[in-house]
């Protein structure tokens, strides 16, 4: 089969090869490879810089949807010719993938491939973070940052799903634009204004009570001066470049919940196994997720498609920062 291998760290040393399909294992769920979702992850792995450290050679790629063609003689949720969406662990660029059945999902029919790839990883941490961690509740004000992006996106859509008022933040009017087709209540272009101003603005100076943030930086210690009391920030990422350092006073003094979320964990890949129980209630967020988008509200917006041979222009087009939402790839 085809499927990308990075030789040695760096974009320059990955190239599609030809090697043997993956072996099955008992608990396995073979799939042939619809769609993998890209994202900037994706680049840190194959630098060598990310949380998640793979030693060359491997194939990258956490989010794939297809169809199954084979099962392990321990599988029992599935059978070939299903419609799946799964999270890996590692080889998700790849006409095909074995999965533990675990972090595989039924795919609606009317959800499609590349809208699918972005819920094991993208929809899941956002619904992780706000249902789960945060306990988001109707009428509370949520603050997204880098809100086109697919965490933006996917964090806007879950936001108002769970009742919320949002404000986004952007860096054009075309990320605006689809921040508020996805449901934001309020854009805000941090170019033009300074957003702690707006959401103070907007809540009668009380502030967002939860706040998305996978920027960091100056962004997260901004968006420290514009949370509520008992409010709940999550730093999801630190796109901006700069790792903050949490200011312990403020968290003292305004009542604050720093919280942190890797939803790997929960998949089963952190360093310690998952609570008990901790499966079961994974795969009814993931029911409950897909009944949402199969009813049409959330909608995973797809930026652009590109062939496996092309995986390495899929990659540079996350690093121009002009993607809105998800870019995925096709391998079949």
């Amino acid at each position: 089969m085809k499927a990308v291998v990075c030789r040695q760290f760096g974009l320059d040393h990955t190239a599609l090869a030809e090697v043997d399909p993956p072996p099955m294992r008992p608990d396995g769920v073979r799939i042939r490879v619809h769609a993998a979702g890209v994202s900037f992850a994706n680049l840190l792995v194959l630098e060598g810089k990310h949380q998640n450290r793979w030693e060359p050679p491997f194939t990258p790629g956490t989010e794939v949807a297809g169809i199954v063609v084979e099962c392990g003689n321990a599988a029992s949720l599935f059978r070939p010719g299903d419609r799946v969406v799964a999270g890996v662990r590692i080889g998700g660029f790849a006409e095909e993938v074995v999965a533990p059945e675990s972090t595989v999902f039924a795919l609606p029919d009317a959800v499609d491939y590349d809208a699918a790839v972005q819920f094991p990883t993208i929809y899941a941490t956002a619904y992780g973070a706000l249902k789960w961690r945060a306990a988001l509740a109707p009428g509370e004000t949520l603050l997204v940052h880098g809100a086109a992006g697919g965490s933006g996106l996917a964090a806007i859509e879950i936001g108002k799903m769970l009742g919320a008022r949002v404000i986004a933040t952007a860096g054009d009017a075309a990320k605006l634009d689809a921040a508020r087709r996805h449901g934001a209540d309020v854009g805000v272009n941090y170019r033009e204004e300074n957003f702690r101003d707006v959401v103070l603005r907007e809540t009668g100076q009380r502030g967002a009570d939860v706040i998305f943030d996978p920027v960091g930086g100056d962004t997260f210690n901004q968006s420290m001066r514009c949370i509520a009391p008992d409010g709940r920030i999550i730093p999801m990422g630190f796109a901006g470049g700069t790792i903050p350092q949490i200011p312990a006073n403020l968290v003292l003094v305004k009542n604050v919940s720093v919280i942190g979320i890797y939803w790997g964990y929960y998949m089963g890949w952190g360093r310690q196994a998952p609570a008990p129980g901790m499966a079961s209630r994974v795969r009814g967020a993931f029911d409950e997720m897909l009944q949402w988008a199969a009813a049409g509200k959330l909608r995973p917006e797809t930026y652009s498609t590109y062939p496996l041979d092309q995986f390495a222009e899929a990659l540079k087009a996350i690093t121009e920062r002009k993607v809105i939402g998800r870019v995925a790839l096709h391998p079949a």
